[in-house]
């Protein structure tokens, strides 16, 4: 694909250079699943990936008019590539390279020199170091203003340095704790894919651990502030905020554990909007499953409580959600892990839970049943005080793995199909169209489910004795 590109360049009398994450990955050693090739050229970069994309049938959009900046999306093989192109920003190569955010995303080779076989090492243009700092694993930024031309760099250091493993350069995080209050003119959608990023990897902790320390976290979710030092009843050992951050360490602990549940790994994998997964997810709302805590504390005949604080966050959720441009899939999904986030706790305090109660927990929390129980397991090991037991942190696991068996168990049977339908109580009973419709059928669908009702006789009957 690249000498066709070249070959087009040529007869368009145009020099490209490939520069930045593409390269730096290829000394990496670094594989993507869907390559991504950014490319430079002095000018009209948008003319000329109108005419590539028309050449190699790929698809086509600008992404920057003012900046010259549009994007091909080629598929090969089962795989899509994206390949990025940009016109010089300054009026030579060495001027544009200047204005790229990290050092190891400036190194840049002529696409012709490439494709002709020469050795990379000998033809990269480098004049930023980038390749000394991809050996010494370090994040670091260009020039004094590189998060003044763009303040979402302040995040992507991070980003980089969770994928990567690299560190930041001290003289670039001092840079990044000056900086630090433009992110609040990044719009929400940037910020999101790039705070996606770093959830996403195994031992997301020490970044956001980071983050928060450096006053960059609250930036991204200012309501974080207000659990700060919020002190909770004997049951825990630390405040809301420090517990919410340990329930997140406890959280990947456990998704680190999980190594040949096949289908668990598959769950948190499952891709819920755009490239963002499930597993991600769920640590997002670890983050936010006490975030209503503040708000909802009250003392209570010398004890503290936090009635109603799961509804309360739901509503910050909800804010959260929309402010990061999250999909609608995304807020139902961290909307359940928030609501629902105490039910578990309450099935374990019981010394038998009866098929209903089941039946109700897996129809309230749907597709994140599992979700909700991880963040349990988590939110309990995170909670230390001297009124918690290892007897009740027992029995709680227990129950929670549990129903974990039970989800994935339940996921291979075939659905029961319905013994009834609306049109059956419309006829039947000369029933309206109704709420009640609705209330009836959830009811017969739970005693179904649960083994009470297996015919439809017998469901008719039922709703005979119900209606009485």
């Amino acid at each position: 694909m690249l000498k066709e590109i070249n070959a087009f360049a040529k007869r368009q009398k145009v020099t490209l250079y490939i520069v930045g994450g593409y390269l730096r990955d290829i000394f990496l050693n670094r594989e993507r699943e869907n390559p991504d090739i950014d490319f430079c050229l002095k000018s009209g970069a948008i003319k000329f990936g109108r005419r590539l994309a028309r050449e190699i049938k790929a698809g086509f959009v600008v992404l920057d008019q003012e900046h010259g900046a549009c994007r091909l999306v080629k598929k090969i093989a089962g795989k899509a590539c994206t390949l990025d192109f940009t016109d010089f920003r300054g009026k030579n190569l060495e001027e544009d390279l200047f204005h790229r955010d990290f050092s190891f995303n400036s190194i840049c080779v002529e696409l012709d020199r490439l494709v002709k076989g020469e050795k990379l090492e000998n033809i990269l243009i480098d004049f930023h170091h980038g390749r000394g700092d991809l050996r010494a694993k370090i994040v670091r930024a260009i020039n004094q203003t590189a998060f003044d031309e763009d303040p979402l760099r302040i995040l992507r250091a991070f980003s980089f340095s969770a994928i990567l493993g690299f560190k930041i350069e001290k003289a670039t995080l001092r840079l990044i704790k000056l900086k630090k209050n433009k992110l609040a003119q990044v719009s929400g959608e940037r910020i999101r894919d790039e705070f996606f990023k770093i959830l996403a990897r195994r031992d997301a902790f020490p970044y956001l651990r980071q983050l928060d320390k450096l006053k960059i976290l609250k930036l991204i979710i200012p309501e974080i502030e207000m659990m700060r030092h919020v002190k909770q009843g004997p049951y825990h050992h630390l405040d809301v905020w420090e517990h919410t951050l340990e329930t997140l360490r406890q959280l990947e602990t456990v998704m680190k554990n999980i190594k040949n549940n096949q289908p668990l790994k598959d769950y948190l994998d499952e891709v819920i909007s755009g490239e963002r997964r499930r597993g991600a997810l769920i640590k997002l709302g670890a983050l936010l499953h006490d975030i209503g805590k503040p708000r909802a504390k009250r003392r209570e005949k010398g004890r503290t409580k936090f009635h109603g604080h799961e509804r309360i966050g739901l509503e910050f959720t909800e804010n959260i959600c929309q402010r990061l441009r999250l999909s609608n899939d995304e807020l139902d999904a961290l909307g359940k892990m928030v609501l629902w986030h105490l039910r578990p706790g309450y099935l374990a305090d019981n010394r038998e839970i009866t098929p209903r109660a089941i039946f109700r927990y897996f129809r309230d929390t749907a597709k994140e049943g599992v979700s909700v129980l991880l963040i349990s397991i988590a939110d309990q090991r995170a909670t230390k005080g001297p009124l918690t037991s290892s007897a009740s942190r027992i029995r709680h696991e227990k129950t929670v793995l549990n129903l974990i068996r039970r989800y994935f168990k339940k996921q291979k049977e075939k659905k029961f199909p319905r013994l009834i339908t609306g049109d059956d109580l419309i006829k039947q009973f000369k029933l309206s169209p109704s709420p009640l419709i609705g209330k009836i059928l959830s009811e017969v669908e739970e005693l179904q489910a649960i083994g009470q009702i297996k015919t439809k006789k017998e469901a008719l009957g039922l709703v005979k004795r119900f209606l009485k």
